[in-house]
């Protein structure tokens, strides 16, 4: 199952619409999708490393495009981001995550929390848009470029290390999310 996945991304990756797939998925994140365009993005790069620029700025700017549409749903349609909010954990979840934003504020568009929390969280409560857009803008920014130039650098041996261990790797990227996960939890 995981090769035939695997197949069909990387299939998808070397398409004519791969870039309208990679914008779309990006987009998408900063208001609803719980996957990263990372997963699309690394593919993509490899099956034609010569535009890893141009793909990193396309995921950054649909990105940042979808987190503006997730911050006006906070801003403009405050119960609807709670409602999101809420979906995320516990009950006080949004009450919870107000308190951490408070402290931390734009620094937490750097942790792993996903794009779509942190963009309506920052509408809702009432971080400047330029200051979340400008922050945006650095820190996903410096994810994508870095994600697109690492594996335009190292892609065909990091290609190989997958394709042989696939399972290993997936199966180490999970684990890895879990412990993220749970040091958030224990940290909180």
């Amino acid at each position: 199952m995981l090769r035939r996945l695997y197949d069909w991304v990387m299939r998808l990756a070397g398409s004519k619409h791969a870039e309208a797939w990679l914008a779309t998925l990006a987009f998408c994140e900063g208001i609803f999708f719980p996957i990263p365009p990372d997963v699309l993005l690394m593919p993509i790069v490899l099956a034609n490393r010569d535009k890893a620029w141009r793909y990193a700025a396309l995921t950054v700017t649909a990105s940042v495009l979808g987190g503006c549409v997730g911050y006006s749903v906070g801003f403009f349609l405050h119960p609807v981001g709670e409602w999101i909010l809420s979906l995320t954990g516990s009950a006080d979840a949004a009450a919870q995550f107000e308190a951490t934003y408070r402290k931390y504020g734009v620094i937490l568009l750097a942790v792993p929390i996903p794009y779509k929390i942190t963009a309506i969280a920052s509408g809702m409560f009432s971080l400047p848009l330029f200051t979340f857009v400008a922050a945006s803008i650095l820190i996903r920014g410096l994810r994508f470029f870095l994600v697109a130039g690492l594996i335009r650098r190292y892609g065909p041996p990091i290609q190989a290390f997958i394709e042989q261990r696939l399972a290993l790797v997936v199966s180490g990227v999970a684990l890895l999310l879990i412990a993220v996960v749970l040091a958030l939890k224990f940290v909180h």
